[in-house]
Formats: structure tokens, C-alpha cells, sequence
């Protein structure tokens, strides 16, 4: 059931990914880790298909929902790192139109952490909508804040990616979108098996099926109350913001080809999203990344006005540059970490303190809020594994 690799002393998160499937009701799954800038951990194993029973293979990939912000995060990174754009400028400077409904004094900084109040589109339209960049860009530009910029925030579900990639057409001089500057910039110089807009020639033996996906439902039974009530509120701004996720998904292709949402549609390997973490995190050399904007990465989040309350999610979040970052008993631990967790129990980061990078995919959704406790699992023997024993002391 089990394959891959495992060094010599990380053998403790071998013995947890057993664990999962023996415990923590596994189907299938890979886990990834690098250590300063060394692969350690390469794992795989359970079911790919439920349905025919067809197992995990190596090059098995799967849709992984919000773990794809932290690689649209990378991208605009290391767009930061060329010196495309300045996170402290505001956002209209590089796109014009975006200046309308009180947003033109909006910073990349306040957007890339979800303090712009743009959560929700107030028109979205369909599939094909999204799908047009240009007719995208203008329904973006006229969108109205749901608060004043700065003063709160709240979960961009969807809504970030969009924003993210139309600056990023509009500050490359080839005029790439973020899944397009992810394939030519990252992707392919470091050999990645991801993608933000799947191509078409992927086959389906490649692709793990969900099971029984949910969109944000399936992780609410450790949820606050109030997020569980806003879910299930169709008018509330946590249900709205989720609205077009379902586009990701295909009958009969199992995820949809040639369809970019970089905030919840990247689909890969656990050792891509390892691989690109690692690389952030031991210097970034392989992709010529300055130390300023390292720096960055790893330096304090900046708080809104009114503190760390998500009102979005209804509970304490804490977002920096298009990452997740530490909170009392959040899933990084390490303040200088930086990544995302996505719908299900996904999870990719990068540790710079510890040269760090990791990366969990899965196909069996979990039900936890907002990390899962396979992810936790194999996270507390990474670090056992290197002699830490202070972070996730308590698994």
C-alpha cells in the first residue's frame, strides 16, 4: 500500500503516513518533505480511484483547493523578486481600472492579505465568465469593497487569485497571467508536476478522484458555530465567497483542462508542492530570488485596524503576501512560516528558520477546522525527526 523513499531518521513520518491510513481513515495520499534543500521524505500510497480501486501511483496527481494560494503566493514572489511590482504601492498603480467603488488607495500588501474587503464578486456570471481574462478583469476593477481597506479582513476564497493574476498580466512585460508565469518561471525550471491551468494532454489515470467533495462543507465539524451558520447561508459572505469553486471540477475529465483559478484550482503532486516550498526556503538560489524579498516572506504580518478576527470564517486568521501564517495553535508553528492548508486537509509550506519544505495531498476529504490532523501528524514527526521538539509538543 505504501511506496517511496525515506532517509535515514525521518523514519518517525513514515510510521505516521502508516498511521493514517490505519487510523485516520486514509484513501490515498502523498507526503513530501525537503530539508535544507535535500529531499528527505517522498511517500505515496492508498487508493487513487475509489470507485475502480485503483491505487496511488507516483506521478499521481490531485486538486488540492486553497493549498494553491501558497504557489500563486511563490509566483507573485518571485514577480516581487524581478521587481514587477512593490507590495507597499497601491494596486492601482499598475492597473488603472482597479481605482474605482473607493479601492485606489488599496496596497498589494492590504490585498495579498485579504484586508481589501473584495471576498465575494457581486456578478460572476458563468463558467466562461471566468474563463475570459479581459471580461474577468473589468468584472474585477468595478467590484466594491465589503469594508473599508485596512480596517478588517476577511478570507478572499476565490476573489484573490483573480486579483493577483491581473496584476501580474499588467506588471510582465509579456503580459502573463499567474498561472502562465507559474509554468514558464517556476514550474518548469524546477521540474514541477503542478499546474494552475491544467493542460489538456494530462490523462485521467494520472488524476486521484474526491471523495465525496463537499467544497467548504465537508470541513466544518470543528468549525466555529458562527462559520458553520454563514455556510450554510446562501446570502452570507463566507457561502459567497466559495461561489465558483464548483468550475473546477469536470464529469468526465474529473477537473477541468485550460481553466485558470489560481486561488482554489491548482492540481500536483505533494513533491511539487515540496520542491518549490523547499527552494523559498533555503534561499531561493535555483530561481534567482533576491534576499529583500525573502525578507519579506518571513517577516511579521502587518494586523488590520481591527485585529486578527476573520469575518469571513468567524474566527482568528492571520494572512501575509497570499500566505497563511502562525497563530496560537495554528498549523505552521514557526512565525517565520509561510503557506496555505486547502479545503480537505491539503497543506504546503515553507520553514526558512529550519529550511523546510513541505507538502501533503490527499483525495479522502477530511472534517476538520482548519488544519487536518493527518497533515498535524505527519508535520509533529517531521519536526521530532530534526530534533525540535518544542512545535506540535502536544500531538
Amino acid at each position: 500500500m505504501i511506496s517511496g523513499y525515506t532517509k535515514p531518521g525521518f523514519e518517525s513520518v513514515q510510521e505516521a503516513f502508516i498511521e493514517n491510513f490505519e487510523l485516520r481513515n486514509e484513501l490515498g495520499a502523498a507526503c513530501c518533505i525537503y530539508y535544507q534543500g535535500e529531499k528527505v521524505v517522498d511517500l505515496w500510497g492508498g487508493i487513487r480511484n475509489e470507485a475502480t480501486g485503483e491505487p496511488w501511483e507516483e506521478d499521481t496527481m490531485v486538486l488540492v483547493w486553497s493549498t494553491t494560494k501558497g504557489l500563486s503566493a511563490l509566483t507573485m514572489a518571485l514577480a516581487h523578486s524581478q521587481g514587477l511590482f512593490d507590495y507597499d504601492e497601491p494596486v492601482s498603480k499598475y492597473w488603472p481600472e482597479f481605482a474605482q467603488q473607493g479601492k485606489e488607495k488599496i496596497t498589494i500588501r492590504q490585498l495579498f492579505a485579504h484586508q481589501a474587503g473584495l471576498v465575494a464578486f457581486d456578478e460572476l456570471g458563468d463558467k466562461e465568465v471566468i474563463a475570459n481574462m479581459d471580461r474577468l478583469a473589468t468584472i474585477l476593477a468595478r467590484q466594491k469593497p465589503a469594508w473599508k481597506p485596512g480596517t478588517r479582513h476577511g478570507y478572499h476564497a476565490l476573489t484573490l487569485g483573480f486579483y493577483q493574476s491581473e496584476l501580474l498580466r499588467r506588471v510582465d512585460p509579456k503580459g502573463r497571467s499567474l498561472g502562465k508565469f507559474f509554468q514558464d518561471e517556476i514550474a518548469t525550471p524546477l521540474g514541477l508536476d503542478f499546474y494552475i491551468r491544467l493542460p489538456e494532454d494530462i490523462p485521467n489515470t494520472r488524476l486521484a478522484t474526491l471523495r465525496a467533495p463537499k467544497f467548504g462543507i465537508s470541513a466544518m465539524r470543528t468549525a466555529p458555530v458562527r462559520f458553520i451558520l454563514a455556510a450554510i447561508n446562501p446570502r452570507s459572505m463566507a457561502r459567497r465567497s466559495l461561489v465558483g469553486t464548483e468550475f473546477c471540477l469536470d464529469e468526465d475529465r474529473i477537473y477541468t483542462r485550460n481553466y485558470e483559478v489560481p486561488s482554489g484550482g491548482g492540481v500536483g503532486t505533494a513533491r511539487a508542492i515540496a520542491h518549490a516550498y523547499g527552494v523559498f526556503a533555503a534561499g531561493g538560489k535555483e530561481l534567482g530570488l533576491r534576499e529583500e524579498t525573502l525578507q519579506e516572506l518571513k517577516a511579521p504580518p502587518v494586523a488590520p485596524l481591527h485585529g486578527f478576527r476573520d469575518v469571513a470564517l468567524k474566527t482568528n486568521t492571520c494572512y501575509s503576501l497570499g500566505f497563511s501564517r502562525s497563530l496560537p495553535k495554528d498549523p505552521f508553528r514557526p512565525a517565520s512560516a509561510y503557506g496555505m492548508p486547502g479545503t480537505g486537509g491539503s497543506f504546503g509550506f515553507a520553514d526558512p528558520q529550519y529550511e523546510i519544505g513541505y507538502g501533503y495531498v490527499l483525495n479522502g476529504f477530511g472534517t476538520s477546522f482548519p488544519t487536518d490532523p493527518r497533515s498535524n501528524a505527519l508535520c509533529a514527526a517531521m519536526y521530532r525527526s530534526i530534533g525540535v521538539t518544542d512545535l506540535y509538543s502536544d500531538l
